[in-house]
């Protein structure tokens, strides 16, 4: 736990100053940022509006998805247009029903930015600002209640109590719940109503956008003192392949050591590489995107292992070596590496994939399965992520 919660420490340190986190601190408005480079898309940072307005604690948030303040009031279609958002690597406004940590459901409105690499166009973090909705009277219902505070009720009594748990005053709710049997009838029309009532105002939209705009000004600023800028716009498209955001998250899934490297450009170089890689490696994240992998390579490597590699990726094969390869540290390992094809929807090569496989290690995913199983499973994990996105709106390789 310690070991993942240093590299989301790290993903969000590394880009910035040191002081960036104490800049944030100092901004009043409820946010967290996200880093949809690491296995599950975790919150990096969450400011102390969040942490007060949510009553959790940093230790609680850190590391953990947004999905988790979410709740069975939550409306579906909400939660799939910001996916689509991530997917699309664009900004959203929306009104969405979250949950604090003792279980009361409140109104918000969520805006949520991509952050771009300046230098390569790469999507480094989402920030997310939350607003609360003020509540107005905007819509009447049966003698003359107001919907949006009736659905709050109705919110704090069901999904409140769900999400406390059994609790001792557990036969009083229940009593409340059956004086409001009759609201229930029409419950499924009712829940639209509610939702559309509880709209943000435009001084809270323009809050909101304001709020952005100051959160990434901090974040520019403190880039440009790393050397390693960011934006809130996407300013270049060269240098390393990008991999949208969707793709990053469903890669982040898989949990064996594997790299993805794109054929298309020079040098054939890393443009994914997962959590279970570093940990074997030793190396860290800045260190391996946009390099070969012959640096994995050392004295000893034999070199007609590497003449089988070359020759499987020029003839568009797949092939497993096994192969003499050295971590950061220097010291070496027997690596079991399978490297195959990735082909996109339309029959295409759009990577390469490489699974590597420490030989005589015991703490290895997949106990039951021989290595060769357990590779050809990480294979078609990756196959399955790369086909889907490319049958869906993302740009797919030639």
């Amino acid at each position: 736990m310690e070991s993942e919660l240093g590299l989301i420490e790290q993903s969000f340190n590394r880009r910035y100053s040191l002081w960036v986190q104490e800049a944030l601190s100092e901004l009043p408005d409820s946010f967290t940022i996200t880093d949809p480079c690491l296995s599950g898309h975790p919150i990096v940072f969450a400011s102390k509006g969040f942490l007060k307005m949510l009553g959790y604690s940093k230790s609680e948030v850190i590391g953990r998805n947004g999905r988790v303040f979410q709740g069975p009031g939550t409306c579906r279609r909400s939660v799939m247009e910001i996916r689509e958002a991530i997917r699309e690597e664009r900004a959203i406004q929306i009104n969405l029903l979250n949950y604090r940590k003792d279980g009361t459901p409140f109104w918000m409105l969520f805006h949520m930015c991509p952050v771009f690499n300046k230098e390569d166009g790469r999507v480094t973090h989402f920030v997310g600002v939350q607003i609360p909705i003020s509540r107005k009277p905007r819509r009447s219902g049966r003698n003359g209640v107001n919907l949006c505070e009736e659905g709050s009720r109705m919110n704090d009594i069901f999904y409140g109590s769900c999400r406390k748990e059994v609790c001792s005053d557990s036969l009083v709710e229940l009593g409340r719940v059956l004086s409001l049997e009759s609201a229930l009838d029409d419950a499924d029309d009712r829940g639209l109503e509610i939702e559309e009532s509880c709209e943000a105002s435009d001084v809270e939209k323009t809050r909101a956008a304001t709020a952005i705009n100051n959160i990434l000004s901090v974040l520019t600023h403190y880039s440009e003192l790393t050397g390693r800028l960011v934006c809130g716009k996407r300013c270049s498209l060269s240098g390393v392949g990008l991999l949208s955001s969707s793709l990053n998250i469903s890669l982040g899934r898989i949990k064996q050591s594997f790299v993805l490297t794109d054929p298309h450009l020079p040098d054939i170089p890393i443009v994914y590489a997962s959590d279970a890689f570093f940990k074997l490696t030793g190396y860290d994240r800045h260190e391996v995107l946009g390099r070969n992998c012959r640096f994995l390579r050392g004295v000893d490597t034999d070199s007609s292992m590497i003449y089988r590699i070359k020759e499987s990726i020029q003839n568009e094969k797949a092939c497993t070596v096994r192969i003499l390869n050295y971590r950061k540290d220097k010291s070496s390992f027997w690596n079991l590496l399978h490297i195959s094809p990735v082909r996109n929807a339309s029959g295409k090569i759009a990577y390469f994939v490489g699974v590597q496989m420490e030989e005589g290690c015991k703490n290895q995913v997949g106990h039951g399965l021989s290595p060769e199983m357990r590779q050809l499973s990480a294979v078609g994990a990756v196959r399955i992520a790369v086909r889907s996105l490319s049958m869906g709106a993302g740009p797919s390789k030639s």
